[in-house]
């Protein structure tokens, strides 16, 4: 009667391993794995888990686009699901931003597979064309209030497929625990890293053509938010220039609970990446940086975002960067351009008194749904914030 008190199971070496990042599971011959079509679908799992898709564009006027769809479980409750919408003009530093609570969303849709949604809000339809120009595409319809309506297609050109860092059904996870079997969490990411999205915007009765090269995301947070990070980089450059060009990167580090030799030797950080280069994707890249152990300036293979300066910002408590540095370099997996594809973005942000580009610093606490504030209490006290930056540049 007493056996349930009991566990059977071995002791875990409290310094063992209990951080399996995706950027450290696979061989540099393995790291791109091409996406499958259930690589897309929407999984909706209940838990502490966050589910996003996010589509960018950057505009012929240098303007940058959001459309993001945010699905946010929280334990036993029901999911709160976010459409967020953004577009910014660094120019003239004009900003439209609105995010809306839907209602009735489900994923999928009548007669569709899980790669589409809808809500009363937004239908996002996804679309095969095989053997065309653009094999798979997402229209995109939005009625959020009556100064915001939405319509686009966003289309992923043939010879950029979409992809996930390593092949088979594991590509793209990172596992929190010593167990990838049963994982404590996880975080994935799927990438289209260009696309071309055409249509139009309508806010407040002026009508904004889109017609511009972006890039496409799908990631899963499968664990509370403050257990999976310390802190995030993302950029992503696109150009329509040269056949299409595209840069991205997204990184995180681990809280100081998750790494090499168990809880306390943590802050790894764990970047993915791809470059695109005459209109194909020729290179993807993954490193890790754990903690304690330097990097070299020169491997086969790079993946890094650096903030080379920063001061001090009163507003949030953080050192803001003024300069950063993105790096990329990987075996070619073009078939007819053997060799190291290699990619440098330098970015100037400015100073924190004359800022170049600063979208905004989006308080955190302030853009989540109320019932996932109400459980994240740990964060009381706390300022997470994120700085987004928008900014013409060469890679």
């Amino acid at each position: 009667m007493f056996s349930s008190f009991f566990s059977s199971a071995p002791a875990v070496d409290p310094q063992a391993p209990n951080f399996l990042p995706v950027s450290s599971l696979f061989s540099s011959e393995e790291l791109y794995g091409e996406l499958e079509s259930k690589d897309l679908e929407w999984k909706c799992e209940s838990g502490f888990v966050t589910e996003t898709q996010i589509w960018y564009s950057i505009l012929e006027d240098g303007s940058s686009l959001m459309c993001q769809v945010i699905h946010s479980s929280v334990g036993v409750w029901y999911p709160t699901i976010q459409f967020t919408f953004k577009v910014f003009n660094p120019k003239t530093g004009e900003k439209t931003w609105r995010s809306v609570n839907v209602t009735n969303f489900v994923a999928p849709p009548p007669n569709l597979d899980k790669r589409s949604s809808q809500a009363d809000e937004f239908t996002i339809t996804h679309k095969d064309a095989p053997d065309t120009e653009f094999p798979e595409s997402y229209t995109i319809t939005v009625n959020l209030t009556q100064e915001v309506q939405i319509s686009l297609e966003v289309r992923r050109p043939v010879g950029v497929p979409g992809f996930k860092v390593g092949k088979g059904p594991d590509g793209g996870y990172s596992y929190f625990g010593p167990d990838a079997a049963q994982p404590e969490g996880y975080v994935v990411h799927r990438f289209w890293p260009l696309t071309k999205t055409s249509g139009s915007i309508t806010m407040n009765g002026k009508q904004l053509a889109v017609e511009s090269p972006g890039m496409f995301v799908h990631a899963i947070q499968g664990m509370r938010p403050n257990l999976v990070a310390s802190r995030w980089n993302f950029t992503h450059f696109q150009s329509l220039a040269h056949g299409g060009v595209s840069a991205i990167q997204m990184e995180f580090t681990t809280t100081n609970d998750y790494g090499r030799k168990g809880a306390g030797s943590g802050y790894v950080s764990v970047n993915v990446g791809g470059l695109v280069v005459g209109g194909k994707l020729a290179a993807v890249t993954a490193e890790t940086k754990w903690p304690g152990e330097a990097q070299p300036e020169t491997a086969e293979i790079i993946s890094r975002a650096q903030h080379l300066k920063s001061a001090h910002d009163p507003d949030t408590g953080y050192p803001q960067p003024t300069e950063l540095l993105f790096r990329w370099a990987a075996p070619s997996i073009l078939p007819d351009a053997a060799g190291l594809i290699e990619g440098t973005l330098a970015v100037d942000v400015g100073s924190l008194e004359e800022p170049k580009g600063l979208i905004e610093k989006v308080d955190v606490l302030a853009e989540i749904p109320s019932v996932v504030k109400a459980v994240v209490s740990y964060v009381a006290g706390t300022k997470p914030y994120i700085y987004q930056v928008s900014v013409q540049c060469s890679l």
